[in-house]
């Protein structure tokens, strides 16, 4: 299978701006690109790469006063298949955990596990372990938070999700993290593509995708607490703790964002 995904973003700004923009996709995916997702701008600048401490492509630009359009056109070749779903996969010790998992056992900006290690154990703590467990945490999220666009706040921490029962999809995640780290399973932060393939179409607006991967059975597996259901066409952009690892833009200045566009659609053989 094929997919064509991309993105358009264009910004309006007063004076010279500096930017981090963390939209290629991840290196773990590169080898199945059939169209690479170079960046593109208008007017034409001069960009520098590099990765961040987790691993993600991020790209450095300069935007001059005025309007700036950046655009990406990809193809990516996808298996076609759901994501695996593996209940067998066991819950590790703490003391046996890769070092390299630790970090994602801790609290973050917007998964404020300190607030809810109590409910976690609450409702978690018996007799589920492994992926019992941390599909329990995502049955949970998906039933207990309202999904609405109208909804979203850049500011929302995980147990503020929690209390007001809404958001977007980072709150589902944010919030399933934050249960799964205080669970003592790791659990980190993914953003990128999400394809409606196989689902019911939908009048909404294509936007980036926020969901986690928890390690359990020796592996990182995906969970989606906002669909909480396996998907096709999951194309990875970037990992992190939480959303603050992984935003799309930083800007060190004053902008507008004046248009945005992403797409993701199955391409269809003719």
């Amino acid at each position: 299978m094929k997919i064509r995904l991309g993105y358009e973003l264009i910004y309006w700004c007063p004076q010279p701006t500096p930017m981090i923009l963390t939209l290629s996709i991840h290196y773990t995916r590169a080898a199945d690109l059939d169209r690479p997702d170079y960046m593109l701008t208008d007017p034409p600048l001069l960009p520098s790469l590099y990765r961040d401490g987790f691993g993600n492509w991020c790209t450095r630009l300069v935007l001059p006063a005025g309007r700036t359009r950046i655009t990406a056109d990809a193809v990516i070749n996808d298996r076609g298949r759901p994501e695996p779903v593996v209940p067998e996969a066991e819950q590790h010790p703490v003391e046996s955990l890769p070092e390299e998992t630790l970090v994602y056992l801790l609290g973050s900006r917007y998964c404020d596990t300190d607030h809810l290690s109590a409910v976690a154990w609450e409702l978690f703590g018996q007799p589920m372990t492994g992926w019992a467990r941390v599909q329990a945490v995502c049955d949970f999220v998906h039933q207990h938070i309202t999904f609405g666009y109208p909804f979203a706040r850049p500011t929302r921490t995980a147990s503020e999700a929690f209390h007001e029962r809404l958001g977007v999809c980072r709150d589902f995640a944010h919030l399933a993290i934050a249960l799964c780290r205080c669970l003592n399973i790791p659990a980190r932060y993914c953003t990128g593509y999400l394809a409606d393939i196989d689902v019911p179409a939908t009048d909404a607006p294509m936007d980036f995708a926020g969901w986690f991967e928890a390690y359990v059975g020796g592996s990182w597996y995906t969970f989606d607490a906002r669909n909480n259901e396996p998907r096709i066409g999951r194309v990875l952009i970037a990992r992190g703790r939480d959303a603050a690892d992984v935003a799309i833009s930083m800007s060190f200045g004053p902008n507008t964002l004046e248009s945005f566009r992403v797409w993701a659609d199955e391409v269809v053989a003719t």
